[in-house]
């Protein structure tokens, strides 16, 4: 959204909107400690996961990850941008991802390639690469395998890459399958995200408004009534905020209140209760 459009709220920027600056984004104390965790493990290279049903704050859980190690002097963080994608095209995106020149109609050579480059890497900075994916449940079981072997040095005694995937509840049905128990019993770091807590939710909203500039953008009562109507989904939070804060704009920076909301999603108010003995 146009920052002159957010003006007349004092916002710096849409702060319900998916593309909010990392610094923005709120770190859990779970999510803070995943990522001390995914920090120590780039040390040693392996498998870590976050799992979780949608819209419960995985894809933020890496936003924040990748920014902290990003931070980290070198440490090269690489993220999968088509977890569909077949081996050959898995191979591509490696190459682009660490640098490196493959030819993916071979994949011998491309394993070669990856392998010295990754260990190359180890030898003098002593951290392993992190490979983050998310949607992680979409990812091909040849794709996965092939991504086991190819971390894999020295009879499976060293890792050469940190993967951290982040996937629904089908990753987690998945990992319990056959061709996924090798991936299963290598997790080392694991973060469970659920529906998140009545207090939480509201937290969650304050920090999206402070850190966008105006605090006071809605009513106590309207975050209230937000927060009881997503039932425990920050997405679904978020969503409706921007529907509301569209809808304030549309009617010339109306004020975000409780009147807005039941005119926006159409919720019937209670009707006020009757004085006892009062007749009809």
């Amino acid at each position: 959204m146009n920052r002159q459009l957010l003006a007349p709220y004092g916002l710096k920027w849409n702060p319900f909107a998916p593309e909010i600056p990392v610094e923005a984004l709120l770190a859990t104390p779970r999510i803070e400690s995943f990522s001390v965790r995914v920090e120590h493990l780039v040390r040693e290279g392996g498998f870590a996961a976050v799992l979780g049903p949608c819209g419960t704050g995985k894809s933020v859980a890496l936003r924040l990850l990748q920014k902290r190690l990003s931070g980290q002097r070198d440490v090269v963080v690489g993220a999968l941008t088509r977890p569909q994608c077949s081996v050959p095209d898995l191979y591509r995106e490696l190459g682009h991802l660490f640098s490196a020149p493959l030819t993916p109609h071979n994949r011998w050579a491309c394993s070669k390639v990856l392998r010295e480059r990754w260990q190359a890497h180890v030898e003098s900075a002593l951290f392993r690469p992190v490979l983050l994916i998310d949607e992680a449940q979409e990812l091909k079981s040849a794709a996965v395998s092939e991504l086991r072997l190819l971390m894999s040095k020295d009879l499976d005694s060293c890792a050469l890459l940190t993967i951290v995937l982040a996937g629904d509840e089908r990753l987690k049905e998945r990992l319990g399958e056959p061709d996924m128990l090798p991936v299963r019993s290598r997790l080392r770091v694991r973060l469970g995200l659920e529906e998140s807590s009545r207090d939480e939710m509201l937290a969650c909203l304050r920090h999206s408004l402070s850190a966008a500039g105006n605090v006071k953008l809605m009513t106590d009562e309207l975050m209230a009534a937000l927060v009881d109507h997503a039932s425990g989904n920050l997405r679904a939070l978020m969503t409706s905020a921007d529907e509301l804060l569209h809808a304030g704009l549309e009617r010339d920076a109306c004020a975000l209140d409780e009147k807005l909301f039941f005119a926006v999603f159409q919720v019937p108010q209670a009707a006020p209760k009757r004085a006892a003995g009062t007749r009809r």
